[in-house]
C-alpha cells in the first residue's frame, strides 16, 4: 500500500547507485523502441525516475532531520552520481526525440495530462541542455554537479555553526522576562549552580531574542546568528558564477531570465515592478509602525530589540501573554484540531497509524475517503539536535496511475517545535501554530492529488512562484475562531481558550504587518536583482546594503551577513524566485477573504488540490471564483 520509510541509509545508497546504473542500461533499450507511444516510453521512463528519486529522497531527508557525520558521508559520496544522473537524462537528446516523436505521431490522441506531460517534457528537455552541443553538455553536467556540492557545502556550514554556538547565562535577571515553558528549556545545573543555555537552534534563538532582557546578550546571541557560516561568502560567489554561466549556455541574458522561463510570472520585469509597487504600497504604514516602536522603547531600537520590544509593545496594545497561550496550544492536541479542521473541511477520515519512522516522535497519519485509504502523512514536529533549522514539506510517495500500476501519496511535515520531555509537552507559539498549517497546505496540496501521471501529480510540476499558495491559504485558518477552538484547550485542564483572548489574537494579527511586508519584498528583490548580472566579493554586500537603503525600516548592523545563511536561495530552490511567497500570497489572500462570503472548500478540492501541477494556476484559481486574483487583497489581509 505506501513504501515503508528505511533508515538503513547504507544500505539505501548502495541500492541507490544500483537503481542509477540499472536506470541508464533500461533507458538504453527504450530508446531502441521502433514506434514509441506514451505507454511504452513515458510510463517506464517516470518509473525509473521515480524510483530514483524515492531512493535519493530518504538519504536526503535523514541528513536534514538526523544529521550526522555519516549521512554527510553519504551525501557527498552519492551527490556527484546523482547530479551525474540527473544531467544525463536532462541532456539525452534519444529521450527528446522520443518526446517529440509522440508528440509528432500520437500527440491528438492523448488526454490533457498527457498532452501537459509531453509539452512541459519538451520544455525541460531544451532548458536542461539536450540542444547543447556535446561540450555544452559536458560543461552544463559539470556545473549541475559542482552546484549540488556548493549547495550541500553552504548549508553544512549553517548546520555547523549553528551547533557550535552556545550562550551560557548565570544571572537570573538576565532571562526573567522569558516564558516559563522556554525557561525550563534553557534551564541546566552544574556543581550545584542553576545556568541557562541558549543556542542558535531556533526555538532557543527566538526565545531569548525575543525575551532577553539583557541587551548586550541580546545583541550577543544576534551577532552569532547573524555572522554564522562565514565561508559562505566565497561559496556565494561560485555559487552565482555557475548559475550565470548556466544561463549563458541557453542564451539568456542571466540566470533570473533562465529561472523565469519555468514560473508563472511572464518575465523578470513584471515580478520587479509587482515587487517594488506592493512595498511602496505598504512602506508609509511601516515608518508608521516602526515610529510607533521607537517611542514605546524611548531608545535608539536595532535589529536585536525589535523583537524584543515588539513583542512587549504587542502584548500592550492587544494583552497578548505568549506564555499564556502556549498552554493551549499543546503540540498532540494541535495537530489532531488541525486534522479535524482537515476531516470536515474535506469530508474525510484522518487515523493514527503505526509505520517505520527515524525518530520516536514522529506520528504518522492515514487519510480515509469512503473508509478507503487515499494517502498518508508523517509528522516530525520537535526540534532537537542535528535537525536542520526551519519547517518544510517533502513528497515521499505520489498518487500516480500507469497502466496497470497505481500509488498511492504519502508526505513529510517537519517542524522545528520547542521539544517535549518527560516532565512537560512541547507547548507551541500561536506562531508555530500558523507555521503547523502551512506546511499541511503544502502536504495536503501533494497527496489530495487526483493527477494520474506522476511528473503532474501533487506538488509535481506546478510553477515554483504559485506552489506557496495553497500552503499561504490554508495558513489563514489559524486565525479563524472556529478553527481555533478544535484545539485551543488547556494541557492540563482541557478548558477551552475563551472567545475574548482568540479575538485577541486575531486583532493582534496585523501587528506590524506593514514591517514584515516590506522585510520580504526587500529580501525578494534582493533576490531577483542578484541574479539580473552577476555580482562577485564585496559586490554582493553593497547590491544588499543598496536594496536595504532602498526599502528597509531597519538597517541592521554592518557586520549582520545575512546572504551567509539565505538558504532559500542558495541551498534550496528560490534563487531568482523568493517573490514567489508574495506572488502566491495574493491568490491565497484573496481565496481566504472570499471564503468568508462563501463556501468555496469543494471547488478549491476539486480545481487545486485534485489538479496539482496539470494545470496553470491561474487558470485553476479562475474556475473557483470566475475571475482574476486581485493584488488590492494582500494589502486588505493586512490591514495594510
Amino acid at each position: 500500500m505506501f513504501r515503508e520509510f528505511d533508515n538503513d541509509i547504507k544500505t539505501i545508497k548502495v541500492d541507490l547507485l544500483k537503481n542509477i546504473d540499472d536506470n541508464l542500461k533500461e533507458i538504453d533499450n527504450l530508446v531502441c523502441i521502433e514506434n514509441k507511444t506514451y505507454e511504452n516510453f513515458i510510463y517506464p521512463l517516470s518509473d525509473l525516475e521515480e524510483k530514483v528519486d524515492m531512493l535519493y529522497g530518504m538519504i536526503s531527508h535523514q541528513n536534514s532531520v538526523n544529521n550526522s557525520d555519516l549521512t554527510q558521508e553519504i551525501i557527498n559520496e552519492i551527490l556527484p552520481s546523482v547530479s551525474k544522473y540527473g544531467t544525463s537524462l536532462s541532456t539525452d537528446t534519444r529521450i527528446y526525440n522520443g518526446y517529440k516523436e509522440i508528440k509528432k505521431n500520437y500527440y491528438d490522441s492523448l488526454d490533457d495530462e498527457q498532452k501537459t506531460v509531453i509539452d512541459e517534457g519538451i520544455l525541460h528537455f531544451n532548458l536542461g541542455g539536450a540542444d547543447l552541443s556535446d561540450d555544452g553538455k559536458k560543461r552544463l553536467e559539470a556545473i549541475n554537479e559542482e552546484l549540488s556540492k556548493l549547495s550541500k557545502e553552504y548549508s553544512q556550514n549553517i548546520i555547523d555553526d549553528t551547533k557550535k554556538y552556545e550562550m551560557i547565562i548565570d544571572d537570573f535577571e538576565d532571562v526573567k522576562e522569558l516564558p516559563k515553558n522556554d525557561l525550563e528549556s534553557a534551564k541546566f545545573e552544574k556543581d550545584g549552580k542553576v545556568y541557562y543555555k541558549f543556542t542558535l537552534a531556533m526555538p532557543s534563538y527566538i526565545a531569548y531574542i525575543t525575551y532577553g532582557s539583557n541587551r548586550e546578550r541580546r545583541e550577543e546571541i544576534y551577532k552569532a546568528y547573524s555572522t554564522r557560516a562565514s565561508g559562505n561568502g566565497e561559496i556565494i560567489d561560485k555559487i552565482l558564477a555557475l548559475k550565470q554561466e548556466k544561463a549563458k549556455l541557453f542564451d539568456f541574458e542571466n540566470y533570473a531570465s533562465y529561472s523565469n522561463a519555468f514560473k508563472d510570472a511572464k518575465n523578470v520585469d513584471m515580478v520587479e515592478s509587482f515587487l517594488d509597487n506592493l512595498s511602496l504600497k505598504a512602506r508609509d504604514g511601516a515608518i508608521k509602525e516602526f515610529k510607533e516602536l521607537k517611542e514605546f522603547a524611548k531608545c535608539d531600537v536595532q535589529s536585536y530589540d525589535s523583537a524584543y520590544y515588539g513583542e512587549k509593545l504587542r502584548a500592550k496594545n492587544f494583552d497578548i501573554n505568549e506564555e499564556y497561550y502556549q498552554e493551549y496550544f499543546e503540540k498532540s492536541a494541535t495537530l489532531r484540531g488541525v486534522l479535524d479542521f482537515l476531516e470536515k473541511s474535506f469530508a474525510i477520515k484522518i487515523k493514527k497509524t503505526t509505520t517505520k519512522v527515524w525518530d520516536d516522535k514522529v506520528e504518522v497519519f492515514d487519510f480515509y475517503k469512503n473508509d478507503e485509504v487515499f494517502a498518508r502523512m508523517y509528522f516530525d514536529l520537535e526540534a532537537r539536535d542535528g535537525k536542520r533549522d526551519g519547517a518544510w514539506m517533502d513528497n515521499f510517495e505520489t498518487f500516480c496511475i500507469h497502466g496497470d500500476k497505481s500509488q498511492k501519496a504519502s508526505a513529510f511535515i517537519v517542524c522545528n517545535f520547542p521539544p517535549s520531555s518527560e516532565n512537560k509537552p512541547s507547548l507551541l507559539r500561536h506562531r508555530d501554530v500558523e507555521t503547523l498549517f502551512h506546511e499541511i497546505g503544502h502536504g495536503i496540496h501533494h497527496i489530495f492529488s487526483q493527477v494520474k501521471q506522476s511528473d503532474l501529480s501533487g506538488v509535481n510540476g506546478v510553477k515554483w512562484d504559485v506552489v506557496e499558495f495553497p500552503s499561504q491559504f490554508l495558513e489563514q485558518f489559524a486565525y479563524d475562531k472556529g478553527t481555533i477552538k478544535l484545539f485551543a484547550k488547556h494541557y492540563k485542564t482541557g478548558e477551552i481558550l475563551k472567545d475574548e483572548d482568540i479575538d485577541k489574537l486575531i486583532k493582534a494579527r496585523n501587528f506590524q504587518s506593514a514591517i514584515q511586508l516590506v522585510r520580504q519584498c526587500e529580501f525578494s528583490i534582493f533576490d531577483i536583482k542578484l541574479h539580473k548580472k552577476l555580482y562577485q566579493k564585496e559586490q554582493v554586500q553593497e547590491l544588499l546594503d543598496d536594496v536595504r537603503k532602498k526599502y528597509s525600516i531597519l538597517m541592521p548592523p554592518k557586520y549582520n551577513k545575512f546572504q551567509n545563511s539565505f538558504s532559500h536561495i542558495f541551498a534550496g530552490g528560490y534563487s531568482a524566485g523568493y517573490y514567489s511567497y508574495k506572488w502566491a500570497e495574493v491568490l491565497s489572500a484573496d481565496l481566504y477573504l472570499e471564503s468568508k462570503k462563501q463556501n468555496i472548500w469543494d471547488k478549491y478540492l476539486k480545481n487545486v488540490l485534485y489538479k496539482g501541477g496539470s494545470k496553470n494556476m491561474g487558470e485553476l484559481f479562475f474556475n473557483i471564483l470566475q475571475r482574476e486574483p486581485r493584488n488590492e487583497a494582500l494589502l486588505e489581509l493586512n490591514g495594510i
